[in-house]
C-alpha cells in the first residue's frame, strides 16, 4: 500500500445498514494493512478549528519565561507545556525540535480517577485558550468513540465493548509546535521515527507535507489530509489487544526543504487512553494456529508507564 485511504464516518453514523458495514470494512481492511486511514465527517467545526488554531499559537508566541510557568514538575509532563527539545523517540538520545501542551480528561461522575489524574492547567494569560482546548477534546473523544465502535464490529466483538474503558480514558490532546529552524540540526528531526502509546490518534494539521508513515515494505509514504479531514491510526496498545493484527505503524515528522525552515509548524494530535485499569490481554478471537499468542497480559496503566519511561518522560 502506498497511499493512506480516506474514510467518511457519515458511512458508519447513517442509517443504511450497507454503508456502514462499508466504512467497517474499509477502515478495518486499511489498519491490517498500513495503520493508518484519513477521516472525513468528523465532529469538528470549522470555527472551533479555527479558534483553536488562533489559541494554541498565542500560547506558543508567550514569552520562554511565562510559558515555563506552565511546565510541573514530577507528573511526566501529562499537563500542561513541554519545552522545546524535552522528549525524544524510544532508542534515541536526540530531543524532538518541538515544544507542546498538553490537556487531560475532564473526569464526571469518578472520585476516584479524579484522584488519579492530573488536574489541567489553566493558562492566566489566554482566557479562552483552555475553554477551546475542551471544547476541541471532548469532539475528538466522540469522534474516536466511533471508530472504535467500527473496529470492535470488524474484530467480531459487541459494538460497544470499548465504550466503558474509554469513558473518563486517561486521553491526551497536545498541540505541538514545531518552530523554525535556525540552523542544521544535529541529527535531529521534528518528530522521529516511532509508534504511538495508546489505542487510536486523531491527528489535526497533517494538510501540508511533514508527517511520513512507513508501509510493509519500509517505505516512507507521505500521509497529506484533505482540509476536512483528520489522520487516524493505531496505537501499540491496540496493536498489542489484537494480537497485531490491527497494525501500529511506525511515523514521523520530517525536517522540511531548507527553504521552509524559517517556518513554523503546529500538529494536534489527540491520544485516545483507555482507564489505566483495561486490560491489553490479546483477544482471544485474535489468536489461532498461524497467529499464535504474542504478547504478556498487562494493564493499559502498567504499559504507559513502561513507555513513559522510556521515552525519558518520567525517571525510574
Amino acid at each position: 500500500m502506498n497511499k493512506v485511504p480516506s474514510v467518511d464516518l457519515r458511512d458508519f453514523l447513517s442509517d443504511d445498514p450497507a454503508r456502514k458495514q462499508k466504512f467497517i470494512s474499509e477502515i478495518g481492511k486499511a489498519y491490517e494493512e498500513i495503520g493508518f486511514v484519513a477521516l472525513k465527517g468528523h465532529f469538528l467545526s470549522d470555527d472551533l478549528i479555527e479558534n483553536l488554531y488562533s489559541e494554541i499559537k498565542k500560547f506558543f508566541n508567550l514569552p520562554e519565561d511565562v510559558k515555563n510557568k506552565y511546565e510541573i514538575e514530577g507528573i511526566g509532563g501529562q499537563r500542561g507545556y513541554t519545552s522545546f527539545g524535552k522528549e525524544h523517540a524510544k532508542g534515541r538520545k536526540e530531543g524532538d525540535l518541538k515544544e507542546f501542551w498538553h490537556f487531560g480528561q475532564y473526569v464526571e461522575d469518578d472520585p476516584k480517577l479524579k484522584k488519579e489524574y492530573p488536574d489541567n492547567v489553566e493558562v492566566e494569560e489566554l482566557p479562552k485558550f483552555n475553554e477551546v482546548g475542551k471544547e476541541t477534546y471532548k469532539m475528538l473523544e466522540k469522534t474516536a468513540k466511533y471508530v472504535l465502535r467500527a473496529l470492535a464490529l470488524h474484530l467480531g466483538l459487541d459494538e460497544i465493548y470499548f465504550d466503558k474503558y474509554i469513558k473518563n480514558g486517561n486521553s491526551i490532546l497536545r498541540p505541538i509546535h514545531y518552530p523554525p529552524i535556525m540552523e542544521e540540526p544535529k541529527n535531529a528531526v521534528r518528530a522521529a521515527a516511532h509508534g504511538d502509546i495508546n489505542l487510536i490518534t486523531l491527528l489535526m494539521g497533517a494538510q501540508g507535507r511533514g508527517l511520513q508513515v512507513q508501509n510493509h515494505d519500509s517505505e516512507w509514504i507521505d500521509a497529506i489530509a484533505e482540509p476536512d479531514e483528520l489522520m487516524i491510526n493505531v496505537g501499540d496498545m491496540l496493536s498489542r489487544h489484537t494480537n497485531n493484527k490491527l497494525k501500529s505503524t511506525i511515523h514521523q515528522v520530517i525536517n522540511p526543504p531548507k527553504e521552509l525552515w524559517g517556518t513554523s509548524r503546529y500538529s494536534i494530535p489527540f491520544f485516545m487512553h483507555p482507564i489505566s485499569d483495561m486490560p491489553l490481554n490479546v483477544l482471544e478471537n485474535c489468536v489461532d494456529e498461524d497467529h499464535p499468542k504474542l504478547y504478556e497480559d498487562i494493564t493499559s496503566g502498567e504499559f504507559l508507564h513502561e513507555r513513559l519511561i522510556e521515552l525519558g518522560l518520567i525517571k525510574e
